[in-house]
């Protein structure tokens, strides 16, 4: 098997997994990787308080956030969603980041929250219970 066929089969298992959950109506307990601006409206637009994680593979800091963040996607109401700004650079854009990482709390669909750099677990958890109802 080929790498290309080996991304492929994980993104069919992802693609596969955010349907079920999307279908139960709880947020997934992973992280969801957005590959795009309509991904992330189906997401923000299906559960209530969405946290994207604005990221890049060579970041050290965002190397650091990342146990974070599956931690939040585990144990909060919140789906987390994770965007390579590499990879999705107007995405970034259109949401205002400009250094890595950069967190976006989304609310009922709308961006409430950004905040730039390592932060963390409680600060995050607490940021989430005001949204969550």
């Amino acid at each position: 098997m080929s790498d290309t066929d080996d991304i492929e089969r994980i993104r069919e298992q992802k693609r596969e997994r955010l349907e079920r959950d999307l279908d139960g109506g709880t947020a997934p307990d992973d992280p969801v990787h957005v590959e795009g601006e309509p991904e992330l409206t189906d997401l923000t637009s299906e559960y209530d308080v969405v946290l994207a994680d604005f990221y890049a593979d060579w970041c050290g800091p965002c190397q650091m956030l990342e146990p974070i963040v599956a931690s939040l996607a585990a144990e909060t109401p919140a789906a987390v969603a994770k965007v390579d700004v590499d990879a999705n650079q107007s995405l970034a854009s259109q949401y205002g980041v400009r250094g890595v990482p950069t967190l976006v709390l989304f609310a009922d669909g709308e961006a409430v929250e950004q905040m730039v750099g390592v932060q963390d677990a409680d600060r995050l958890t607490s940021l989430i219970e005001q949204y969550t109802n």
